[in-house]
């Protein structure tokens, strides 16, 4: 991997263990926490798998947009286009007022990060 996939690639993973602490707390949980960096460990390292693939893109949050470019290179990730879509309303929808995530939520944001993250990992060689 070239460095700046590593950093990526790093931030990623800061943003996963931030997601399995909060969704693990047993005092004061952050749920609204725990599923943004669900949605922000998956958009790093869409970045990083598009950074290694020499492809540009912009600063978005949109998970699928992301996606759209990553394709030409991994078409399989296709198959993941329903989960980004809702991870993708994570990076908003608990930051403000008006909406909390529960703690059900927060697990299926955990769920379809660890299934994305993992074949991104993957495509990277890295193993867990």
């Amino acid at each position: 991997m070239n460095p700046l996939t590593v950093e990526w690639v790093d931030k990623a993973e800061g943003d996963f263990t931030t997601t399995l602490r909060e969704l693990r707390a047993r005092k004061s949980p952050n749920y609204d926490a725990a599923c943004f960096h669900a949605q922000q460990c998956v958009e790093k390292y869409l970045k990083a798998r598009l950074q290694e693939a020499g492809i540009s893109f912009s600063k978005t949050h949109n998970l699928t947009v992301l996606l759209d470019l990553l394709l030409p290179v991994e078409p399989s990730y296709d198959t993941f286009r329903p989960k980004l879509l809702a991870l993708t309303a994570f990076a908003v929808a608990y930051r403000y007022p008006g909406a909390s995530a529960d703690k059900d939520t927060a697990r299926e944001a955990l769920k379809f990060c660890k299934e994305i993250r993992q074949a991104l990992r993957l495509s990277f060689g890295l193993t867990s």
